[in-house]
Order: C-alpha cells, then sequence, then structure tokens
C-alpha cells in the first residue's frame, strides 16, 4: 500500500441530463436523488485513494445553492480532501449547467466521511493526501477545523440518541 497519493488520483466525474421523472413538484431535482449522486461519486474517489470498499462514515452537509432544473445538466466532482488514520474526508462540488445558455452554477457543496474496509470488515489504513491546486490546498488547510466539528457534532448526536425511544408507537 501507498504511503501517499495526490488528490488527483481521486478524482471522480460524474454528468447527468435532467428528466422530467427527476424532478420534484417544484420543477427542480430532487434532493435526495442528488443526495444518492453524491454519495455515489464520493464513494468511489474514497475507494481509489485506498483501494478497498469504502463505506460512508457521516455526511457532514449538502449545501443546495441553487435549484437545478430539467432544461439543466448536473456534473459532480469529487475528490479526497484530507485523511486520518483509516478516515477520508471527500468533497463533492455539484455544478448545473443550462443546456440552452451555456450558463454553469455551482448548485451544490458537500462534505462526506468515508472508512475503507476489507474483506474481513477491518478498517485499512488511509494513504495520506497531497493537494496540488489552490481549491485542493484551501480545502485541506481547513480540514480540521471540519474534523473537529465533526467530531463534536458525533459525540451530541451519540448523547442525544441516548433520549430517544426506539419503542414503536403501537407497542
Amino acid at each position: 500500500m501507498q504511503d501517499s497519493k495526490f488528490v488527483k488520483e481521486t478524482r471522480c466525474f460524474k454528468i447527468s441530463r435532467v428528466f422530467p421523472t427527476d424532478v420534484n413538484n417544484h420543477d427542480t431535482l430532487f434532493g435526495g436523488k442528488l443526495m444518492s449522486y453524491i454519495d455515489d461519486i464520493a464513494s468511489i474517489s474514497a475507494s481509489k485513494l485506498c483501494r478497498a470498499t469504502a463505506v460512508t462514515a457521516s455526511t457532514d452537509s449538502v449545501d443546495f445553492l441553487y435549484p437545478i432544473r430539467p432544461t439543466d445538466s448536473v456534473s459532480l466532482e469529487s475528490f479526497v480532501t484530507w485523511t486520518g488514520k483509516s478516515s477520508m474526508e471527500v468533497f463533492v462540488k455539484v455544478v448545473r449547467e443550462d443546456l440552452r445558455t451555456g450558463e454553469r452554477k455551482i448548485a451544490a457543496t458537500s462534505f462526506l466521511t468515508f472508512v475503507g474496509m476489507d474483506e474481513s470488515n477491518q478498517k485499512v489504513p488511509a494513504p495520506q493526501i497531497i493537494p496540488e491546486t489552490e481549491e485542493e490546498q484551501k480545502l485541506f488547510e481547513t480540514a480540521s477545523i471540519r474534523t473537529h466539528m465533526r467530531k463534536h457534532r458525533r459525540e451530541e448526536s451519540k448523547k442525544f440518541a441516548d433520549f430517544l425511544l426506539t419503542k414503536y408507537p403501537w407497542e
């Protein structure tokens, strides 16, 4: 296993057309459909880094910035921005392009965390990531802030879960 890889070695792209069956009652792309695209492409970036099955540990955020309409294509770009011992932060950038005018906008952004797993469902070490471009550097440099927030949010979520009921209403 390699000790390090360049960000570009994890970069993935996906472009899709928006069809009428992909939109909601506001005539925009279903958020859940986009979230599925995001998780799918992010998992490929993570697997390219660790060369193992990558499982989603968390989705920090999906920020929907602009609507995606049936006249648009949707382009997703993902890459690993930071690694821990076995965890990997993956960034996904979603660009919508109006196919009539060519206008492009960042429609959404997302950060996800993955863990590589071997055939025995044991965590595998994640190679260190080497950023090169200005965008990659910025995401790498700010990863520690997101990692801290992620750990805090996970601790709070576990505490909150202790208060939630597991009993069904009909029991």
